[in-house]
């Protein structure tokens, strides 16, 4: 038997462990009690509230919590301090033989840290990711959890080059596709199916924006730019967006509620300028993902799921640690510029937005290719 301890602390967090426990589920159905895997789903709750943490358990028909550390929020020093002292009680308690960290939150890098120093090995899903930018809190969470790790599973062949460069040894690293996408791929058509109150936007134009790093939200030039950019682009089609709790917080203290509509007309058909809505459930905003003409973000993921929909996107960043997505995908970085989100914004709607293709091996069996690694590897010890 395997024990297990598979950590969560975000809303993206979730997404990417889902076909992991998916997958775990799936073996233990079919073996013998002797060869299952034994696994602990641990929320550290470093994001908490209820439409971005209960829900998403749903959405993605996972288990709920086996373990809740409750966290909540702080600066990055006070919660990755919180994490590692509260999740170090875990690891004593339950004598796990593998941590499974994702991402590059600060969970991931707190959990990483405790689990190394007790000699626990560490499984990094989506190793290797670089933006080459150190001012990023998440860049530096991903080199840590990196040159801690035993097993690096990465999702394109440059995260494997940036791995090699480190001086990651070969053996440890792993190029196994996306797990992001296997999530993506098994619930777009149920979201299709369930979401009904956003039918009518079908067909319609209208954008989609997300915002919430530190660099755009919380620095008021930055967010003016960006929210003059979207005024002059929401002439043209209108934007819908989902507000993170702390961008709303920033937005109000900023005095920039003035940009957007606070509710959504009755007659959809009649939607001018930016609409500022509470945060969706994950079915809910990949059912309005799939349907967009743009997208506009600061997040890492969204730039992955976007490419595998082609639908354009711009990425209101400077850099951005998914390169592939630029190379191969349908994104565009366009920073917190407000000309160049406006000219790149008016490409897309004038038909001449980036295409793109999928990427190698993201093709929704990356949590199955991992779970095949680790299933041999615990083998051979």
């Amino acid at each position: 038997m395997i024990k297990l301890l598979c950590i969560v602390g975000t809303r993206p967090n979730f997404m990417k462990i889902a076909p992991i426990i998916n997958q775990m589920e799936k073996y233990n159905s079919v073996h013998s009690p002797q060869e299952i895997f034994e696994y602990l789903l641990v929320h550290t709750g470093q994001h908490y509230d209820d439409n971005m943490s209960d829900h998403f358990f749903k959405d993605l028909q996972m288990p709920p919590p086996d373990i809740h550390l409750g966290i909540g929020s702080g600066t990055h020093s006070e919660q990755t301090a919180k994490i590692m002292i509260k999740f170090e009680k875990v690891c004593f308690q339950e004598n796990p033989d593998l941590v499974i960290v994702v991402g590059d939150v600060n969970s991931t890098l707190a959990c990483s840290i405790v689990a190394a120093k007790l000699l626990i090995p560490v499984a990094h899903i989506e190793a290797g990711l670089r933006s080459f930018d150190r001012r990023m809190p998440e860049e530096v969470n991903r080199i840590v959890t990196d040159s801690l790790s035993e097993y690096l599973f990465t999702t394109c062949r440059d995260a494997n080059e940036n791995l090699k460069i480190e001086g990651v040894l070969q053996n440890k690293i792993y190029f196994v596709g996306n797990v992001m996408i296997d999530t993506l791929l098994k619930f777009k058509e149920i979201a299709n199916s369930k979401v009904k109150r956003f039918n009518k936007l079908k067909a319609l134009n209208y954008g989609l924006l997300t915002l919430h790093r530190p660099s755009n939200v919380d620095n008021k030039k930055n967010c003016h730019q960006i929210f003059e950019a979207l005024t002059e682009i929401s002439k043209k089609v209108p934007i819908i967006f989902p507000a993170h709790p702390r961008t709303q917080k920033m937005i109000d203290e900023f005095g920039f509620s003035h940009f957007f509509q606070k509710k959504l007309p009755f007659n959809l058909a009649q939607m001018r300028g930016i609409y500022i809505i509470p945060p969706l459930s994950y079915l809910e905003f990949i059912y309005l993902m799939g349907s967009a003409k743009l997208i506009l973000t600061d997040s890492g993921g969204i730039q992955e799921e976007t490419t595998v929909f082609g639908i354009p996107c711009l990425t209101l960043r400077e850099n951005t640690e998914r390169p592939i997505t630029i190379k191969e995908g349908t994104n565009t970085l366009a920073g917190a510029n407000k000309e160049k989100i406006i000219k790149e914004s008016f490409n897309i709607l004038n038909g001449k937005g980036k295409t793109g293709k999928i990427p190698e091996l993201w093709d929704g069996k990356a949590s199955q290719r991992i779970m095949n690694i680790l299933l041999e590897g615990f083998s051979k010890n």
